[in-house]
């Protein structure tokens, strides 16, 4: 089974950069059939359409060799941005198991913003599944300076959890409290 380099999971590279204002365009919750994230994202690309899949590194020993592949961070979810045409050419894919609309737009903006972010940093996360309120703070040195999330704990240490509220899920990094602030 040949392991291949990381896949676009953002299109356009833009997508994520300002908060899009087009009258007919929309984020979309896309949750496709078991394993067919990246096929989706590609039809999409031929297709010309908006999307964000999250995807982060994982490293496995197959033959006693080590190789990294890249998974979504949120499995079975694609992120779809755009018309209620460009919803329908989604569901022509036929990888499609369910569309769910997005109620707070800017606020999924915002969640999938902070969470490339992490990614983008490539430093080692932690995948949370149904989010707690915690205290809100933001990162006041260092390479992440300025990103906000929810502070929690993790077998006594302390994690910086940024969440995509919609799904109830997010992602975490381990970080000193000390390069914290309170908001």
């Amino acid at each position: 089974m040949p392991i291949l380099a990381k896949e676009v999971s953002v299109y356009p590279d833009d997508l994520l950069n300002q908060p899009r204002a087009h009258e007919d365009c929309r984020w979309w919750a896309v949750y496709t059939k078991s394993r067919q994230e990246k096929s989706v994202a590609r039809q999409l690309i031929e297709h010309r359409v908006s999307f964000y899949l999250p995807l982060i590194p994982k490293d496995n020993v197959i033959r006693n060799r080590r190789v990294r592949s890249h998974i979504p961070l949120f499995s079975g979810y694609v992120f779809l941005y755009g018309s209620d045409d460009d919803r329908v050419t989604t569901l022509t894919t036929n990888r499609i198991s369910r569309i769910f609309p997005v109620v707070d737009q800017h606020q999924l903006w915002q969640d999938l913003r902070r969470v490339n972010e992490l990614i983008e940093a490539d430093m080692p996360l932690a995948i949370e599944r149904r989010l707690e309120a915690g205290q809100k703070v933001r990162i006041k040195t260092g390479s992440l300076r300025g990103l906000e999330g929810i502070i929690v704990k993790r077998h006594s240490k302390c994690r910086l959890l940024v969440a995509v509220n919609y799904l109830q899920q997010g992602v975490s990094v381990e970080i000193d409290d000390c390069a914290l602030e309170p908001i």
